[in-house]
């Protein structure tokens, strides 16, 4: 597997990934019906920050993280990311590869931290991925996310010095 900067034509690639977790209702409140070019603008970060993909040896993309500041101005020194992987691709390190690379480059460009803001308490592979790389659980926001399958579940806000 390779992690890579994201290119404009892997668009074509990234935006069913997209789809199919968003449709799934279980991790992210996008809205459903997206076009391709309003994905791009969700999810194609502009610097400071960045999106990179994982592929596989024959180019296929296996998922994406865009990654950069939390907040602006006073808060820029705390990163965020977030995070998408394939079904297909889930369970074989894709989710962790893309992790280590964000953390990576948040420490490369000098962030203190990584803060993530809603982790869905339900998705218990990202809350144990994300406790293993080293992050905790600051704070859970009651049933602030409607989970297609569970209701209404809380957000973690998680967060990791670097």
């Amino acid at each position: 597997m390779l992690i890579r900067d994201a290119r404009p034509d892997d668009l074509a690639a990234f935006a069913p990934i997209f789809r199919q977790v968003v449709d799934d209702g279980e991790t992210y409140a996008y809205p459903e019906g997206l076009t391709d070019d309003e994905i791009r603008g969700l999810w194609f970060e502009r610097p400071p920050g960045r999106t990179v993909v994982a592929v596989d040896d024959a180019g296929t993309v296996l998922g994406s993280a865009k990654m950069g500041p939390n907040r602006p101005g006073r808060g820029a020194h705390v990163a965020t990311a977030s995070f998408m992987v394939g079904a297909a691709a889930r369970g074989h390190g894709v989710g962790r590869a893309l992790g280590e690379e964000m953390l990576r480059w948040a420490g490369e460009q000098g962030y203190a931290a990584v803060q993530f803001n809603a982790v869905v308490e339900s998705n218990t592979a990202a809350v144990a991925l994300w406790k293993d790389l080293g992050f905790e659980v600051l704070t859970t926001v009651p049933a602030a996310f409607e989970s297609r399958s569970h209701g209404r579940v809380g957000l973690h806000v998680m967060h990791r010095l670097l």
